[in-house]
């Protein structure tokens, strides 16, 4: 199939202009067709997305199905995947019907509701699949604007300041992004990335303002990049805005905020970061460790205190974030295999969490821990759903949670073992806060009066569940089907930066040699 990439990105889009164009919006017609159309839409995309994954070839370390064009104002236009890039296509095209259909109920503006979250994908796909350094930008920035509507008009009683801290810090993030896409384009003489991925940035030490930079421009670049991916992650100390957005930010929202947008922090990092500035990367890793280990462990205490479900989970993403940088930055094949199947596993099992708080939110309408407790009387099913997500969670061998997280650990041990042990602690944390919220929300007796009457999961929920049970599960059971996909670019990956650092001879040991 010929533009497969452009049709699977475009496609919502289009959705969304018919939803503006021919749909009027108001009464509860409208509003069903809106849902259905929408609904459509994404399941659609998720079909025609998976003729990429039929297609792509894993032992190919390169960009496959590539599409090049000439765009607006003469910018050239450039999709493709890798090995690194698929999978997060696949997630992306696999989570959004499961978004629409736990939107089922919203009342407020259903239109214009649809139309955002269908945009949202577009532009989410669109910076995963981009070969071009302005149509990435483009893509990667644009999507911070449907998020901001989103939160805005459909969350909770702080949506506003939420929505405007949201888009304040990963759009002044992005800023000196932008300053270092000049400085490569300079450099350079193009903007295309399989190209800029071939060319060698300098790294000869030099001074500014009576600073020695180890690294030279490689150094700097990386720090500019740095300073957009370590907010989208986002990584301690620039995380303070996620926990606000997702208290605020209505169900649906939250769980494309975790699953997928947290996302493109890390795979900035990997497309960008380390494979484009070796040098900087290899002088700036133990600051990223330390960071991560910072990270894993204070935003684990921090869950522990929390008294709203939402703010706790998010925290909790913000800890196995830091699993994700540390990986990455370890730069060695298992580092980056469960950095990469850690985004992956996440995407599932955080969505699925920030689904069980929305089940009983609609009921009750209190996200309040202390509202809660004995749930497993009146909601069995629900009981069994949540206690799963909450063990992939935690990392319980079986499941998706347990596979990311190991093989982490074993990537950063062969770097830095003080590292190692101080996220590996985070792993105890972890089991202390999710079991401390599944105790005191599902488990003990039916005491509070309000809660004599709940119902339990309808089958339109139930059906929400399902496919994220199936991933959990299948991928914790046979984590290969992953594993086999990334495994030869990330080898690709690997080799290359160990050589690029080796070149530069850096003095001293490095992480590279570290790796052996």
């Amino acid at each position: 199939m010929d533009n497969l990439l452009s049709i699977v990105t475009f496609l919502p889009a289009l959705a969304a202009l018919i939803l503006a164009l021919f749909l009027r919006g108001g009464d509860a017609a409208a509003d069903r067709n809106a849902k259905w159309l929408a609904m459509i839409a994404t399941s659609a995309t998720f079909v025609i997305s998976l003729f990429i994954l039929f297609q792509f070839d894993a032992s190919n370390t390169g960009f496959q199905m590539v599409e090049e064009g000439t765009w607006i104002m003469g910018m050239n236009y450039k999709m493709g995947v890798d090995g690194i890039s698929v999978l997060f296509v696949m997630l992306t095209t696999f989570m959004m019907p499961l978004t629409i259909l736990a939107s089922w109920d919203v009342k407020l503006r259903v239109k214009e509701y649809m139309i955002a979250f269908l945009l949202l994908e577009t532009l989410m796909l669109g910076v995963f699949m981009a070969l071009d350094l302005v149509l990435f930008y483009l893509f990667f920035e644009a999507g911070l604007i449907p998020m901001f509507l989103i939160i805005g008009i459909w969350g909770g009683k702080n949506r506003i300041y939420a929505s405007f801290k949201f888009f304040l810090y990963t759009f002044l993030g992005s800023v000196l992004m932008l300053v270092a896409m000049v400085a490569m384009y300079a450099d350079a003489g193009t903007t295309d990335i399989p190209t800029l991925l071939a060319h060698e940035f300098a790294f000869a030490d030099f001074e500014v303002l009576g600073i020695h930079i180890v690294g030279g421009l490689q150094t700097m670049l990386w720090l500019a990049f740095f300073a957009s991916f370590a907010v989208k992650m986002p990584m301690w100390p620039v995380h303070t805005w996620l926990p606000d957005a997702h208290v605020q930010a209505p169900t649906a929202g939250s769980v494309v905020l975790a699953a997928i947008l947290l996302k493109m922090g890390g795979y900035g990092f990997l497309r960008f970061s380390l494979p484009m500035f070796p040098v900087g990367s290899e002088v700036m890793a133990p600051l990223v460790f330390w960071m991560s280990a910072i990270a894993i462990v204070y935003t684990s205490l921090v869950a522990l205190v929390q008294e709203d479900m939402k703010k706790l989970i998010a925290y909790s993403s913000v800890a196995h974030m830091g699993y994700v940088t540390m990986g990455i930055f370890a730069a060695n094949q298992q580092g980056i295999d469960g950095a990469i199947f850690q985004m992956i596993s996440h995407g599932f099992i955080s969505g699925a969490l920030f689904l069980c708080v929305g089940v009983i939110y609609d009921r009750m309408h209190t996200r309040e821990i202390d509202a809660y407790g004995g749930l497993v009387n009146r909601m069995p099913a629900y009981a069994l759903i949540f206690m799963l997500f909450t063990m992939a969670n935690v990392g319980l061998p079986g499941t998706s949670g347990f596979i990311g997280e190991f093989l982490t650990l074993m990537g950063i041990f062969q770097v830095n073992t003080w590292v190692a042990a101080v996220a590996a602690s985070g792993v105890i944390f972890s089991a202390a806060y999710a079991l401390w919220l599944y105790r005191r929300v599902v488990l003990g007796d039916l005491i509070k009066e309000s809660l004599r009457t709940i119902q339990d999961m309808t089958s339109r929920e139930k059906w929400i569940f399902a496919p994220l049970v199936v991933m959990t599960l299948w991928l914790g059971v046979y984590p290969a089907a992953a594993l086999d996909i990334i495994g030869p670019s990330v080898e690709a990956l690997v080799g290359n930066y160990d050589t690029a650092v080796a070149a530069a001879d850096l003095g001293g040991p490095t992480v590279a040699e570290a790796n052996h």
